[in-house]
């Protein structure tokens, strides 16, 4: 994977040049990766409009959409998946959905998270990723877009570009063939870029006295998340290829697309 230096979209990355086995590898300037693109101004970010992105998918909930909206390339496409959305209607709110207003509130943070409680809490999440109907939804229609002949470039983001953007990273990359390492250096690779887009964040939580490993369990990810998601899939599934197929609803067909057109 490679990072683009973008100016106004934070952690943006080309999911393009991950090293896939028998010499392989995903081919560039097709699908990225990000955080969410509420601050996006393509006239001041070069980088950014270089890439020609025609299509983005936004995996956030209807709040985060309301108070930080996307600004979308123009003749850019729009798709909403909001993987949580069935997890926000059961009244719970999933501290990736809110990450300022979990770490506003050091005391707060240290009684729901402190402890190992947001490891644990980020380790249920990534297994929701692929029991729950609306995360199951989500990623079947960001795997259906990728498949249409007109899509690419395509960009997929969710608030901070780690979590939710990260498993449909590591779908995407595993349904290409690479290997278990590769996805976990992948999904590790946006930790620097994340903890420095949100640094100011950290800094006045720990200044009130919050912890710091709580921040970073929030901020940041762990082999651990990734690792609940993938022996879901396993425990339920088997392969990942079942997962998509058979808990996602993918066509083979779809997939066999993004196969050939993603690799070389």
């Amino acid at each position: 994977m490679t990072a683009i230096p973008a100016h106004t979209v934070a952690n943006l990355r080309d999911l393009g040049s991950t090293a896939l086995p028998a010499n392989r590898f995903v081919r560039p300037g097709l699908v990225f990766r990000s955080g969410a693109l509420d601050r996006l101004d393509p006239a001041a970010d070069p980088a950014f409009a270089a890439l020609g992105i025609r299509t983005v998918v936004d995996f956030r909930t209807e709040a985060e959409r309301r108070a930080r909206p996307d600004h979308i390339p123009e003749g850019g496409r729009l798709l909403l998946a909001d993987v949580l959305a069935d997890q926000v209607a059961a009244g719970r709110s999933p501290a990736a959905a809110q990450l300022k207003q979990v770490l506003a509130d050091p005391v707060a943070a240290e009684r729901n998270l402190g402890g190992g409680k947001a490891q644990a809490l980020f380790a249920d999440l990534y297994r929701s990723f692929v029991t729950t109907e609306s995360a199951r939804a989500a990623y079947r229609a960001f795997l259906t877009e990728l498949a249409e002949p007109d899509a690419e470039p395509l960009l997929f983001h969710c608030t901070a570009g780690k979590d939710r953007t990260g498993w449909a990273a590591t779908v995407v990359l595993s349904l290409l063939g690479a290997t278990p390492e590769t996805l976990e250096e992948e999904y590790l690779a946006v930790n620097p870029a994340v903890r420095q887009a949100f640094a100011p964040l950290v800094e006045g939580f720990t200044a009130e006295g919050g912890d710091p490993e709580i921040a970073l369990a929030i901020i940041g990810v762990v082999p651990q998340y990734l690792n609940a998601a993938l022996d879901e899939v396993d425990a339920r599934y088997g392969t990942m290829e079942k997962y998509v197929c058979e808990g996602l609803g993918v066509p083979a067909a779809a997939i066999e697309r993004i196969h050939e057109r993603l690799t070389g």
